[in-house]
């Protein structure tokens, strides 16, 4: 199996239990943040399910300068638009991957804010990296959902909440 096949298929199989997270966010607690240095929920969740979009502008690009372009969370204000979020950066993320070719994932991506380069690594450790950070993220979100005693369902297995494998 190629990187390109791997990647699209952990992207499909890491969206399964993205969706499930993204599911059960509360609707009255979408700005509530566990701690004043924290995202709130909505920025959280907004970030997670714009993430799959990075693989696209990592593979159509050669860098991302925050000094030239300021940062905005996507808006959503129910489940369904956060969820809709998901779906067309996952479109986009899969198409872009299914388009590239092995190649493509070589040359290097930088990530900076200004002059001070923040990241340098191929194309394909990127687009891994920005894999790592849904997962990394949608972990804090499920720590932000269980201190909202929200049941938290199982993503790798099950969870003390959802027995179901």
């Amino acid at each position: 199996m190629s990187t390109i096949q791997n990647l699209l298929k952990e992207l499909t199989e890491e969206s399964v239990a993205t969706r499930k997270m993204l599911e059960r966010i509360p609707a009255d607690k979408q700005d509530w943040q566990p701690h004043e240095k924290s995202m709130s929920i909505r920025k959280l969740a907004g970030h997670i399910a714009e993430l799959p979009g990075w693989i696209s502008m990592t593979l159509h690009t050669d860098e991302l300068n925050f000094a030239d372009q300021k940062y905005e969370s996507p808006v959503w204000n129910t489940n369904l638009e956060l969820l809709d979020i998901l779906e067309k950066s996952l479109a986009e993320g899969k198409a872009a991957l299914t388009q590239a070719k092995e190649e493509d994932l070589l040359p290097n991506w930088t990530l900076k804010n200004g002059e001070q380069v923040l990241m340098l690594k191929t194309k394909g450790e990127v687009i891994r990296h920005s894999m790592s950070q849904i997962v990394h993220h949608r972990a804090q979100l499920g720590v932000y959902l269980r201190l909202l005693n929200v049941p938290l369902p199982g993503t790798y297995g099950p969870s003390a909440d959802d027995p179901n494998f």
